[in-house]
């Protein structure tokens, strides 16, 4: 039994990764991971255990997932606070490490979509061994993947060039929002840059539109600390932002012109949030 525990262990963190992008939730992963422990102890045998493992774990978050579903979970609502024993660092430290972007989109998807491209598309896992954790054929698991993927990595009508220094703008806009620098917010928004926001987003008596870019900057600055929890991406088409710990919190509509940001909006609204269309932007 040593041996055994000896062997899970070292595939833990990797289950815990799988679970993770699977479910977009730590505890939720934490809890596949340990169910896939108590039901290798009630194995007769394993031939190859990460195999093994993988497809439990697999099957324990597409029935997760289907729940979800079957209770018809909101896929963008506002995450909750942290429950009293999570670790808010470590949790912080694996989301980035996945992307927070990726965990919004994936939660797009449908139960099998998101089984199938996690495991092809993140673990390189065969379809022919995809195939039994969703009870469809390698070929069907395949179009599941694929259909996945075109939902995943979205594109833009803006030109590749003009995406490019949208991506530019955006990036530095964030870059100076995260790091509460007024100087680099004032030299990346325009003159009279606009920030428009949902009413839940902000705090009771704060004005729903701001003008200058004075006054914008330090409203941003605001923002500044939610953005460690943000990423580029792509919003309704358009280079943008998303909020997200798990789940969706918030989204900047951004409008580029030249260099500079002419005008943003902090989307915070449910029923908008779930009514953008949110994609990777490609690396």
């Amino acid at each position: 039994m040593d041996d055994l525990a000896a062997e899970f262990e070292a595939e833990r963190g990797r289950l815990r990764g799988l679970a993770y992008r699977m479910l977009g939730s730590t505890a939720e992963a934490d809890d596949a991971v340990q169910e896939a422990w108590l039901r290798l102890n009630r194995a007769d045998s394993v031939d190859n255990l990460a195999a093994w493992l993988t497809t439990v774990v697999s099957r324990v978050c597409l029935d997760v997932l289907r729940s979800r579903k079957t209770r018809r979970e909101e896929p963008f609502e506002v995450c909750p606070e942290p429950v009293a024993d999570a670790d808010p660092a470590a949790e912080a430290a694996l989301a980035d490490s996945v992307g927070r972007a990726l965990l919004v989109v994936l939660n797009a998807l449908g139960p099998a979509e998101r089984i199938a491209f996690v495991l092809h598309d993140l673990f390189a896992v065969p379809f022919d061994r995809i195939a039994p954790v969703l009870d469809r054929t390698p070929v069907a698991a395949k179009k599941l993947a694929s259909r996945a993927r075109q939902r995943v990595r979205g594109t833009s009508p803006l030109p590749p060039a003009d995406l490019a220094r949208h991506r530019r703008v955006v990036d530095a806009f964030l870059a100076a929002a995260r790091g509460g620098d007024l100087a680099a917010l004032l030299d990346v928004l325009a003159p009279d840059v606009v920030r428009r926001a949902d009413a839940a987003a902000l705090p009771a008596g704060a004005p729903l539109e701001v003008r200058g870019a004075r006054a914008v900057a330090e409203e941003t600055r605001v923002f500044g600390k939610r953005a460690r929890f943000a990423e580029t991406a792509l919003v309704d088409g358009a280079v943008g932002v998303v909020v997200a710990r798990g789940r969706l919190e918030l989204a900047l509509a951004v409008t580029v012109e030249g260099e500079r940001v002419a005008a943003y909006e902090v989307i915070a609204d449910p029923a908008r949030l779930a009514a953008l269309h949110v994609t990777l932007l490609s690396a």
